[in-house]
């Protein structure tokens, strides 16, 4: 959710600013800016829109320097608008801030400040930062003082950098539960709430901890907490992929590169993790933790959107087959219903494929609080969420580009799996059986590129009902999380009413909104409800209903009641999602593209969400 570039070195600022804006786009934007030193003093442009749009304002007026900020925002407080678009800076234009997160006080700072005689020109809660900041500058602090005063003062959540005039060769960046990383060149240094926004310039990044504010002059840098001036030695660490993983590659969009990486997503996810002959699985970043897991007698798992669907696939992994009592808590509610854990038998497993996410974020502070073991399952290393669990597991998917979560929600599942297996070995899982799982596993990389294969089937299925405006998802046991994917993926790119939902629970209500214009996509696989998920079939039909099915491979007889197949191949039950999200996905993108939509960015969304 919004994005954050600073740079200051020895070359041109501008470009280098844009470019990193144009690698943060996927993040979910809605106006963009930018602010340079002249050597002679600050100038900005701000504009609603796109970053291209800002790219013309350049083009007009170029901002020339070699000290910056630029950021794209997404609006919380004010609408989209040039005047809310970031930087933001005080009445006299000395102080420019960007800033990702919220400042919930911002009100009653605000009114205190308009007291003292500043004048406000925007709706933003940002930009009291810049008047905060101003005036503690005007009683003689330094920029580094300056913001360190302000941000005491601050309530809420936020990732700033913020560059003056009366010191307009040198930024000072701070965080608080929103990411914030620099990145450090031979002659340069660029600060960002990404590393995609870094990654052609250095593959070298220090990470920010909450409460901590670097100040950075000309090509050194010093770091220390908000409360104290004492210098904090960070280490610099190696960002592990390239930005040719997160170039397109041929596709024509992300989110169908993405898709098509996830038999090689899979193998990443399961390298190096299974034993086969002795049925288990080798998670390095439990090892620290194994012998406690042997104790927990529950599990709560917790995430936020296609990773909380994840998380309930995994419960039915967990407890069938580890035979842990689980539960799936939505994080944006965990912390707000009192939760009870207990410190000796509980654990909390949380997904993020951010690793920032702020809801589950504070989900784990939560449980940490109450002494209770936390893990986590993020892709980015390094993440805020990475760090404050006890131990974890990285997904190993890749950059995802992507706002809608395609190869990492299949990475989320076959880590689940993973965990499954070591768990349920713990305890009564027979070697025989963890055989059987760590085998299916194997094979799925290869059984998702049958699928990938057919690719072709689905866009014709997408091209015949591109023009409905209602749909339903529905499965059972593994697939009912599934369906609940399915809906949200068609949702967030084509804008289209879905609803995913459990088959048995299609007599309870929801059959009532059955009719020949509104189709049904059944997850029918050969399992151990298949009988009860055609007997749901038919009652769909019976009311006109037109019938979409994702079957198993050989499945003759489901191409007899349901208007179209989709088949993808045979696997353990507990694996079938894995599976058969894949044509989900498709069907999803293939709509959405031929409705013209611009699938990577979907209106209103962003990839992270760091505020609550």
């Amino acid at each position: 959710m919004c994005g954050i570039v600073g740079y200051i070195g020895k070359k041109q600022a501008s470009p280098i600013l844009l470019d990193g804006l144009k690698r943060l786009e996927y993040r979910g934007y809605d106006s963009a800016g930018m602010a340079v030193w002249n050597g002679s003093q600050i100038d900005a442009l701000k504009v609603k829109g796109r970053v291209a749009a800002l790219e013309k304002l350049l083009a007009g007026h170029p901002l020339e320097g070699p000290v910056g900020i630029a950021h794209t925002r997404w609006a919380t407080h004010g609408e989209p608008s040039d005047r809310n678009a970031h930087p933001h800076s005080d009445s006299e234009g000395n102080v420019f801030v960007v800033h990702n997160g919220i400042i919930e006080n911002y009100k009653t700072l605000k009114q205190q400040l308009e007291k003292e005689g500043s004048v406000f020109s925007s709706d933003t809660d940002t930009e009291v930062l810049a008047h905060l900041i101003a005036k503690f500058l005007k009683t003689g602090s330094t920029l580094e003082r300056a913001v360190k005063k302000s941000l005491t003062l601050v309530k809420g959540a936020y990732a700033i950098v913020v560059m003056a005039q009366s010191e307009p060769e040198t930024l000072v960046a701070a965080r608080l539960s929103s990411p914030l990383r620099i990145g450090v060149g031979a002659d340069q240094l660029i600060i960002a709430s990404d590393p995609s926004a870094i990654l052609n310039y250095t593959s070298q990044i220090i990470t920010l901890e909450d409460n901590e504010v670097a100040v950075i002059k000309g090509v050194e840098y010093t770091i220390s907490s908000l409360k104290s001036d004492t210098v904090i030695d960070k280490e610099v660490e190696q960002i592990e992929w390239d930005l040719a993983e997160a170039e397109k590659g041929g596709f024509d969009h992300f989110m169908l590169k993405e898709i098509f990486e996830q038999p090689e997503t899979v193998r990443n996810s399961l390298r190096g993790r299974i034993i086969v002959e002795d049925g288990r699985a080798v998670l390095g970043g439990l090892a620290s933790v194994e012998e406690r897991l042997r104790s927990i007698e529950r599990l709560t798992l917790v995430a936020c959107g296609t990773a909380s669907y994840a998380a309930m696939i995994g419960e039915y992994m967990l407890e069938e087959y580890a035979g842990i009592p689980t539960e799936v808590a939505i994080a944006s509610e965990f912390r707000y219903r009192k939760p009870i854990l207990n410190p000796k038998t509980d654990a909390v497993l949380v997904l993020s494929q951010s690793g920032e996410t702020a809801d589950t974020l504070a989900a784990v502070k939560e449980a940490k609080e109450k002494g209770v073991l936390t893990l986590g399952i993020v892709n980015v290393i390094g993440s805020t969420i990475a760090r404050e669990t006890d131990a974890g597991v990285y997904n190993h998917a890749g950059p995802e580009i992507g706002v809608a979560s395609t190869k990492v929600f299949v990475s989320q599942l076959t880590v689940l799996a993973l965990v499954t297996l070591l768990l349920g070995r713990q305890r009564q899982m027979s070697s025989v059986m963890g055989g059987r799982i760590a085998e299916a596993l194997l094979k799925i990389p290869e059984q998702v590129e049958v699928i990938l294969a057919q690719s072709g089937a689905v866009v014709a299925i997408a091209d015949q009902y591109k023009g409905f405006q209602d749909f339903f998802f529905l499965g059972r046991k593994y697939n009912f999380p599934l369906a609940l994917e399915g809906a949200i993926k068609l949702k967030e790119i084509s804008y289209i009413h879905a609803e995913g939902g459990a088959s048995g629970e299609l007599k309870h209500g929801p059959i009532a909104m059955i009719d020949e214009d509104f189709p049904t996509v059944f997850i029918v696989p050969n399992d151990s409800v298949y009988e009860k998920n055609v007997s749901n079939i038919e009652e769909v039909k019976a009311r006109k209903g037109r019938v979409i099915a994702i079957a198993t491979e050989g499945d003759a007889d489901i191409a007899k009641i349901a208007d179209n197949v989709i088949y993808i191949p045979k696997t353990l039950e507990m694996l079938t999602p894995i599976l058969a999200v894949v044509p989900l996905q498709l069907f999803a993108y293939h709509i959405a593209t031929k409705l013209g939509l611009d699938v990577d960015r979907p209106r209103n969304l962003a990839k992270s969400v760091t505020v609550e």
